[in-house]
């Protein structure tokens, strides 16, 4: 005898699935939101290995490895998935395909789920290659607490999934989301510890810069193969994640659009 909520739930499942489905065909056919969020991700941190090979990274008890395997799933989370949703929520929303499903059985949290769920899952994947990879090529070694870096990719991901609905929100055609994504990219980039580590910034500096939206899960990721967060300031990392999520959520439920900008 099932129970009320699965049977609830089962019908919710049965279209996130469907919804997946279709947006995986869909960007499959867009050639270049595939290179960006499949290759650009595995190339850009080879970028920053001599930035950090001049880094007094020991000092900080982190190896150049452990850094680049931080860039690398930091890169995951803008391309594969930030900048690449913020097409697809762009484009589907102009192609009227929002406002069709809005029609329908879906509720607003699964059409915008759905949309995600693809890109979600090429991070994720990404992810898991790099950190195998990292670890067995650029000597990262195994994680010391890989519960952190778990978090991290999780709260990252589902950060990156709602900030790229909000960017949506105020962007008005797909060729404009090209520009629109920029400053969350540029400015995590540079201050949330991707490019290089927030511990070798000027303590003033990266107290400001462990405050930026995807900071919180990068400090996860990274601590995760270090080991350096006690538990107190691993909650307090873990309470910034959250906080912005909401925060995000909340933005994407009152000025989300589901029809053309006109």
């Amino acid at each position: 005898m099932s129970s009320p909520a699965l049977g609830t739930l089962a019908p919710s499942v049965r279209r996130l699935r469907a919804l997946a489905r279709a947006e995986l065909t869909l960007l499959g056919r867009n050639r270049g939101v595939v290179f960006t969020a499949l290759v650009v991700p595995l190339v850009l941190p080879f970028s920053v290995r001599p930035a950090l090979d001049r880094a007094d990274l020991g000092k900080q008890g982190i190896s150049v490895g452990a850094a680049m395997l931080t860039a690398a799933i930091g890169f995951s989370l803008l391309f594969a998935v930030y900048t690449s949703l913020v097409n697809a929520y762009v484009a589907r929303r102009e192609e009227l395909v929002l406002k069709r499903l809005r029609t329908g059985e879906p509720t607003d949290p699964e059409i915008l789920t759905g949309t995600a769920l693809p890109a979600i899952t090429v991070g994720l994947a990404q992810a898991l290659l790099l950190c195998a990879g990292c670890a067995v090529l650029l000597h990262a070694g195994a994680p010391r607490a890989p519960y952190l870096t778990v978090l991290g990719l999780v709260a990252g991901l589902v950060l990156s999934a709602a900030l790229a609905a909000l960017t949506a929100s105020f962007t008005r055609t797909v060729e404009s989301g090209q520009v629109t994504a920029l400053p969350l990219v540029f400015v995590s980039m540079a201050g949330s510890g991707i490019m290089f580590p927030t511990e070798v910034m000027p303590e003033k500096l990266a107290s400001v810069c462990e405050l930026l939206p995807l900071s919180p899960a990068i400090r996860l990721v990274r601590a995760g193969w270090t080991g350096q967060l006690s538990a107190y300031e691993a909650l307090g990392t873990l309470a910034t994640a959250l906080a912005w999520i909401l925060v995000a959520v909340l933005a994407v439920r009152r000025w989300f659009r589901w029809e053309p900008r006109r």
